[in-house]
């Protein structure tokens, strides 16, 4: 996120790419089948694109959960402006968009060993 100029958001949108990748990895692998994370970014949002093996198996938010795991959707949808799930050829694909801020100061980072300005 810094790297394109919006670090404003880099914790929301890394956190979203933490839940969303532990629960392809914990929900939706399957033996010798990877599971794919991309990051798209256009003027106005970040869409954040996990894709696993599992088409069965599509994600719900819980509800009156008492226990130590299973609120990483909550977190997913506190964060993200909107989520949901898109079916695949094999498997499906969890997104969620962060809607960036328009008109915030887009910065980009110093090479290394330069300062900045």
């Amino acid at each position: 996120m810094a790297e394109w100029g919006r670090g404003e958001r880099a914790g929301d949108v890394g956190l979203i790419v933490s839940e969303l990748a532990t629960n392809a990895l914990v929900h939706g692998s399957l033996r010798g089948r990877l599971f794919r994370v991309r990051l798209v970014m256009s003027a106005t949002v970040v869409r954040v694109e996990v894709s696993d093996p599992r088409g069965e198996r599509v994600p719900r938010r819980r509800r009156g959960v008492v226990s130590t795991s299973g609120h990483g959707l909550v977190l997913v949808s506190g964060l993200a402006d909107r989520w949901g799930t898109e079916p695949r050829t094999v498997g499906k694909t969890v997104w969620a968009e962060v809607e960036l801020r328009v008109g915030a100061a887009v910065t980009r980072p110093s090479a290394p060993g330069r300062s900045g300005g």
